[in-house]
């Protein structure tokens, strides 16, 4: 037996065993070629990619080290006895190897997939193979068929009593985008019930939950979370507390570095975790623009076909808008920024930013209209009377109070450069992926205060010299990052 220590190296999802090469109970060789390890107690088990040392400060002869997800995982105190055996490989990579010789799976092979990868059964290198097989062909029965076992292995979410449960989801790629947290305290406010769980950035400079999370804190476990929908009809907090479809968090964290997006495990990730959470009415918003996720309105038509079929197969009152995405959405580009235009809206402020004002509107009067007392055509004047009237506002006074105040303080980053105009004319295209791109390199998410404030968008006209926007950091390092890529190109185009 070795003894169980925790090691506070947070390697995201994926578990790692750190072994001493000088290990007293095993031959380390045995495990070597195998790449992995199983770590057994007491009838728990986890796989975990091995690591060796040599450094016996950091793992001692005698000793297992856990990175901090596998030990959480794992679920034994430090000190533990474990003992380990050579992985078993999961039985259900048989039928990955047959999808990558171009088998359609059934439902119960897909599942048999899912399991194992939920159990962490499966490396890096295997969910790829799954990954690019799905890619390079699948069916539209195996999209049903995988967001069905992506549902069936996590958590799912009842909402007795509260009747139609409304949710939105934007599938990303824009910019500023914030629309979620006008849309949310909109729709409460008329009393539709309207949990949103939200993901954390993983390659954009915020998701819904960063922003928030300026405002409020966002990390609510769910038992509170389904309290205050019951006593605010809304929220926003962050979905990993409710471990909603956790194959496809697992799944995207290989995903984006193969830069792997399909619009059939697009729909699959999207469904999965909306079905689990116990959405009965939901409104997708697909943006279409030159540098967003979808590039053409065909393009759009086809995944929202996609959406519609899969969403109606799984129980879902499903509606699609297809929005405008040739540019950012607002003026701020990273959380403190996004959270002072999304206020700035809920208040009725003069210069509070009106393409993200109206985009919120459409989305919610779609939404209201799930409600039988909306009539038809009417949810956007409805929208707006909350909005305007100030009840939109008091309701995201209340869901802030509820969840409580954030970790920290966020503000805005002093360290301040401005891009300036080139040339004198007219504004007439913004790079989405390269403004993205320039905020996170100045530090956004994880400093919420950094970003880009927008001062011009597409029509408006500069003169040379003039700034098309700031970049806000905190460090120096990522403010010259930021700057040197801003300078390289700034994602502006500017027209005599």
């Amino acid at each position: 037996m070795l003894t169980l220590r925790h090691l506070a190296i947070d390697t995201v999802r994926e578990n790692v065993a750190f072994l001493n090469r000088r290990c007293t109970r095993y031959h380390v060789e045995d495990f070597l070629g195998l790449g992995r390890v199983e770590v057994r107690n007491d009838g728990r088990s986890l796989l975990a990619v091995l690591n060796i040392v040599d450094d016996p400060a950091i793992v001692a002869p005698d000793e297992i080290g856990l990175s901090d997800p596998a030990f959480g995982q794992l679920g034994l105190a430090a000190g533990s006895a474990v003992h380990l055996v050579p992985p078993t490989p999961p039985e259900s990579f048989e039928l990955v190897r047959a999808k990558v010789g171009g088998a359609a799976l059934t439902d119960e092979q897909l599942a048999a997939i899912i399991r194992d990868v939920t159990d962490q059964r499966y490396s890096k290198i295997e969910i790829a193979a799954f990954l690019i097989a799905c890619a390079s062909f699948m069916t539209t029965a195996e999209v049903l068929g995988l967001t069905r076992a992506m549902i069936a292995a996590g958590t799912r979410l009842h909402w007795e009593g509260l009747g139609t449960i409304a949710d939105k989801h934007c599938i990303g790629g824009i910019p500023g985008n914030r629309t979620s947290m006008i849309v949310v305290p909109i729709v409460a406010a008329h009393g539709l019930p309207i949990p949103k769980t939200s993901s954390r950035a993983i390659t954009s400079p915020a998701g819904t939950a960063d922003t928030m999370e300026v405002l409020a804190n966002v990390d609510v476990p769910v038992e509170r979370m389904q309290a205050l929908v019951r006593e605010a009809k809304g929220c926003l907090v962050w979905g990993g507390h409710v471990r909603l479809s956790p194959a496809d968090d697992i799944l995207i964290s290989v995903e984006r570095p193969l830069a792997i997006d399909t619009r059939e495990q697009l729909v699959a990730s999207i469904l999965s975790k909306k079905v689990a959470a116990g959405s009965t009415h939901l409104l997708i918003d697909i943006p279409v623009g030159p540098s967003a996720k979808i590039r053409s309105a065909g393009e759009a038509v086809r995944l929202r076909k996609l959406f519609e079929h899969v969403g109606d197969r799984l129980g879902l009152t499903l509606e699609v808008a297809i929005t405008d995405g040739s540019q950012p959405v607002g003026r701020g580009i990273g959380p403190v920024l996004e959270a002072r235009d999304v206020m700035a809206v809920l208040r009725n402020a003069p210069a509070g930013p009106a393409d993200l004002k109206e985009r919120a509107l459409l989305l919610a009067g779609r939404i209201l209209e799930f409600d039988p007392a909306v009539r038809g055509g009417s949810g956007n004047r409805r929208a707006r009377e909350l909005l305007e009237s100030g009840a939109a506002l008091a309701s995201m006074g209340r869901i802030i109070a509820l969840q409580g105040p954030p970790p920290a303080v966020a503000t805005l980053g002093s360290l301040v450069a401005e891009v300036a105009s080139p040339a004198d004319g007219i504004v007439s295209s913004l790079d989405c992926y390269r403004l993205a791109r320039i905020a996170r390199l100045a530090g956004a998410p994880t400093d919420k205060g950094a970003g880009i404030d927008l001062l011009r968008k597409v029509g408006d006209p500069v003169r040379r010299g003039e700034p098309l926007y700031r970049i806000h950091a905190s460090t120096n390092a990522d403010f010259t990052f930021a700057q040197a890529h801003a300078a390289d190109d700034n994602g502006v185009r500017v027209v005599g």
